[in-house]
């Protein structure tokens, strides 16, 4: 059975146990609300992407209407040119001419309608994804919010977790404050029982004499370390 030293050393190990639990969490919430804020920069660069798919075509389509307009004056002014002719070859040669910008610009329409049906579709892709990114941009913004509000909670809980433990301190002896302290610097849990002969904490067989010791002590101010890990130990079956 446990001496009272221990009994104190066990009760303050169970809030230091919580108290280090709850830090954790507290310094998890910044990591948690940066991989949410990452997961909402990548929607917004989604979006981005899918605008400018969009402006590309825009501006695609524009540059075609350009040199729609460009061909078709070059086909008014040949001809324009072809009716002032006389010579045969020279009407011939402005209607080669007259053909060539003709298929130019039958090419550039064909183009132009392909474009304006990919601006459509893009139009209704970014309809679409905009709709289903902004949704979980929200719903991202309220885990954000949400984790926030956690964090102000776990502050909380962390300030009382460290309130009782320092008043869980008090009365511990001192020698026996400083062997858990020397213990708990090396990983926690600092006290452990011995079961079948064996440290809790290292899973090791003591020897006998820690073991005897563990059986024996009874004075609140005295207390036994494994002789493999450094742990407090205290007899437990």
């Amino acid at each position: 059975m446990p001496s009272p030293t221990i009994e104190l050393l066990l009760n303050l190990q169970d809030l230091d146990t919580r108290g280090h639990g709850v830090e954790a969490q507290l310094k998890a919430v910044p990591r948690e609300i940066a991989a949410v804020e990452q997961r909402i920069a990548a929607e917004r660069a989604a979006i981005d992407t899918a605008k400018g798919e969009l402006r590309e075509l825009e501006a695609k389509k524009k540059l075609l209407e350009t040199d729609i307009g460009a061909a078709e004056e070059q086909l008014g002014r040949y001809k324009t040119q072809q009716l002032g002719v006389k010579k045969n070859d020279e009407y011939q040669a402005l209607g080669h001419e007259i053909d060539g910008v003709q298929r130019q610009i039958d090419e550039l329409e064909v183009r132009e309608l392909e474009t304006m049906y990919a601006i459509d579709e893009a139009r209704k892709r970014f309809a679409a994804a905009e709709a289903t990114l902004n949704q979980n941009i929200s719903g991202h913004e309220a885990r954000i919010q949400m984790y926030r509000d956690r964090e102000v909670t776990l502050a909380a809980e962390l300030k009382a977790a460290l309130a009782d433990a320092a008043g869980a301190r008090s009365p511990v002896p001192e020698g026996a404050l400083e062997a858990y302290d020397r213990a708990a610097s090396r990983g926690m849990p600092a006290v452990v029982a011995i079961r079948g002969g064996k440290c809790g904490g290292c899973h090791l067989k003591v020897s006998s004499e820690v073991e005897s010791a563990a059986r024996g002590k009874s004075v609140d101010t005295e207390f036994v370390l494994c002789d493999q890990c450094g742990k407090m130990v205290y007899w437990d079956s």
